[in-house]
């Protein structure tokens, strides 16, 4: 049987971590500094990711989600330091607003786990970040410095990941190939545009997301942007107006 994890090498300081044998592929990401190490994402939870890291680093590491849903904050488990949103604090602590039996369902979905694995054992990561984030924060992980930009719509609390020098830009669920979600209560139509016209200020040459196919060029942000203006200025950038398909990407409201 294949592993649980896949590893994928982007620089000789940064890695995916990739879980592609469930159905939301989610993507990981370790940046690796002089100092310590920044894991971007912990995935799922369904197998110890703590045990891959610690073979591409031996710096201390931070965990950092780009937001507090179960395929982000899984793996949140094994690392004492980790960092949070202030938007979405409530959701580590109880406030989560699905069941833990829906999350559990959804996880099984398309889902290809480890013989054995028993998904009644789930439970949705909680507990209380060692540093608490607001936006426009930069994390020092010595000879690298990676900017924090507040980007809400997909979520409350979420961040994209900035680093200037590289060009680099790891997006979360806000930029991806596939569908995205903003039909949620918990997501906001209009905060998501004014996020993606943020990010499109940024000097990105390659665009690292959460999920699917890791073949996106930073182009893909302007052509976001763009048909975001289009669904506010047709009054439809709101919840329930449907879904809109723009071939590599679709919209879901």
């Amino acid at each position: 049987m294949r592993d649980w994890f896949s590893i994928d090498k982007i620089d000789n300081n940064t890695y995916i971590i990739s879980e592609y044998r469930h159905w939301e592929e989610t993507h990981c990401y370790l940046l690796n500094g002089i100092e310590r190490s920044l894991l971007i994402d912990t995935g799922l939870g369904i197998c110890n990711i703590y045990d891959e890291v610690k073979k591409l680093t031996n710096k201390p590491v931070t965990a950092i989600a780009t937001h507090i849903h179960w395929d982000h904050i899984g793996g949140h488990k094994y690392f004492p330091s980790f960092y949070a949103h202030e938007e979405e604090l409530d959701w580590l602590n109880g406030g989560f607003p699905l069941s833990m039996d829906t999350v559990r369902e959804m996880l099984l979905d398309r889902c290809d786990p480890p013989e054995g694995y028993d998904v009644s054992t789930y439970e949705f990561f909680q507990g209380m970040p060692t540093k608490i984030l607001y936006g426009s924060e930069v994390i020092d992980l010595g000879g690298r410095s990676i900017e924090i930009i507040h980007t809400p719509g997909h979520s409350p609390g979420h961040m994209c990941f900035y680093e200037a020098e590289q060009g680099y830009l790891f997006t979360g669920d806000l930029v991806y190939k596939d569908t995205l979600f903003a039909y949620y209560p918990s997501t906001d139509p209009e905060a998501y545009l004014c996020s993606l016209e943020k990010i499109s200020d940024l000097s990105v040459k390659k665009v690292f997301p959460a999920h699917h196919t890791l073949d996106i060029g930073s182009e893909i942000i302007i052509r976001m942007r763009d048909a975001f203006r289009k669904l506010k200025a047709e009054g439809t950038l709101h919840h329930g107006s449907g879904t809109y398909d723009y071939g590599d990407w679709v919209i879901w409201l």
